[in-house]
């Protein structure tokens, strides 16, 4: 997984590309948010629309990075869920959880 980022309006936009399948990538975007909070960025939408897939450890990526922020009074958002990756979080419940929008825009507007 590769992952890019850089701010709208204010708010950080985490772009992966790739596989999301636990190992590097874990520390990668766990690295990544607390670096943001320490510097006051405590809203985050995570745009997955290049990502071919994610497995269970992906998940539990998402999962972490959801929790970190809360816990330090911010928030995750996704956005550009692809088909794949919308089945999984339906399977496994968590689309309760995530706040998903269309577009990383349409994410974007519902901070505000």
């Amino acid at each position: 997984m590769k992952l890019s980022d850089h701010e709208k309006d204010g708010i950080v936009v985490l772009e992966p590309k790739g596989k999301i399948m636990g190992g590097p990538d874990a520390s990668l975007l766990h690295d990544k948010l607390y670096e943001f909070i320490g510097q006051g960025k405590k809203k985050v939408i995570i745009d997955l629309s290049k990502v071919d897939w994610m497995n269970s450890t992906g998940l539990g990526i998402l999962i972490s990075g959801y929790t970190t922020l809360r816990n330090n009074e911010g928030e995750l958002k996704l956005a550009n869920v692809t088909e794949k990756i919308q089945s999984l979080l339906t399977i496994t419940k968590l689309i309760m959880v995530f706040e998903a929008h269309d577009s990383v825009d349409a994410a974007v507007k519902s901070f505000k």
